[in-house]
């Protein structure tokens, strides 16, 4: 049985509709991150899981029990969700004890219950407990957070970008640790992210929500490597989509003949590759599994340490109108190369495309 089953979900605000007809399941142990853009909707969906807000129509049931539907509205406070915000929102005057078992029975309260084992779980030392909140870098606060969100044992815990605030460096070690803190617990957990890095790493699965649709939800391989939309490749990383003619599971475009990851009725489509899926070549290299390769010159590079972004112009030539290449009319593109790799600007270089890519049929 799902942890989470959520069945056409609706929800306006005046005449403006947020959510239209959701549809998901989270299974049980289960982290999975619900992705958007600003406005898509994230926000609204999660408000209405934690009873925040109250759904159109539509239902939501937690672990087998509804708890929002027909003439149903459970509150938060017995819908059994731990619920992480954005900043943790802890309470400066409490220690980081007190913050923990700030939501539980008066007798646990004063017995600290489970508050060793909690700042264990969430990668804190015991003396932690007797610290201020103001004490603990933002990190560690978000830690803090998490194990009072788990403290009374929810049966789904939900975080709302709860990493933003945080620095590069700290965003990633503290995501990491609550990551394993929640599958310590065995929880599940819907974490709420703009973030595609993020969703892409942490999560299990991924859900998408776009315009309050839930347009696609995947393993991060799937949806990283076979979005089902222009947008959508566009939004998961950077997507280099370029014209062509689909012939079976064959795209054949301005970087040659491509295999594609599933067939199209033969037409014309628009071509998604991966920047990274370019290898660029000196001119001296040669693939080495002898793909075939087309002419281009580098215009810019953005190195990254590493890694580099490369703007490439293509070139016509006698090789890549062999290999059957679209002509290419000065085309550009983008790719990704190891950072010692990177090549120089007006330098001469050879591309070779690697693995699979996406189609989409135009209308």
């Amino acid at each position: 049985m799902s942890n989470l089953r959520i069945s056409g979900l609706h929800k306006s605000f005046g005449n403006h509709t947020v959510l239209h007809g959701i549809d998901l399941s989270v299974e049980r142990g289960t982290l999975l991150a619900l992705l958007g853009p600003s406005g898509s909707g994230k926000t609204t969906l999660l408000r209405v899981l934690c009873g925040f807000e109250r759904a159109d129509s539509g239902t939501v049931e937690i672990d087998g029990r509804q708890v929002a539907g027909d003439n149903l509205h459970l509150p938060s406070e017995q819908r059994r969700i731990g619920y992480v915000p954005q900043e943790g929102a802890l309470f400066p005057h409490l220690s980081v004890a007190d913050n923990i078992v700030f939501g539980l029975p008066r007798g646990q309260r004063r017995a600290q219950h489970r508050v060793a084992e909690l700042l264990e779980l969430v990668g804190l030392a015991p003396d932690y407990a007797s610290r201020a909140p103001q004490q603990l870098s933002g990190g560690q606060q978000q830690r803090v957070a998490l194990a009072r969100a788990l403290a009374p044992s929810p049966t789904l815990v939900m975080l709302d970008e709860p990493f933003s605030s945080l620095d590069a460096a700290l965003r990633l070690e503290t995501r990491q640790a609550v990551a394993d803190a929640l599958a310590a617990a065995g929880a599940t957990a819907v974490l709420v992210t703009h973030d595609q890095s993020e969703a892409l790493s942490l999560g299990r699965e991924v859900a998408v929500l776009w315009n309050g649709k839930l347009i696609q939800t995947a393993t991060p391989e799937t949806l990283y490597r076979r979005p089902v939309s222009r947008e959508l490749a566009s939004f998961i990383g950077e997507a280099v989509l370029l014209p062509g003619i689909a012939s079976r599971d064959i795209a054949r475009c301005a970087l040659g003949e491509l295999k594609l990851s599933a067939p199209l009725a033969d037409g014309p489509i628009d071509v998604m590759v991966r920047p990274e899926q370019i290898h660029v070549l000196h001119a001296h290299e040669l693939p080495r599994d002898g793909a075939p390769t087309f002419g281009a010159v580098v215009r810019e590079v953005t190195f990254n340490g590493q890694d580099a972004s490369v703007v490439l112009h293509l070139q016509d030539d006698d090789a890549a109108r062999a290999n059957g290449a679209a002509p290419l009319n000065g085309m550009t593109i983008r790719a990704r190369v190891p950072g010692h790799r990177s090549p120089r600007p007006g330098e001469r270089v050879r591309l070779a495309v690697d693995g699979e890519v996406t189609g989409y049929a135009r209308a």
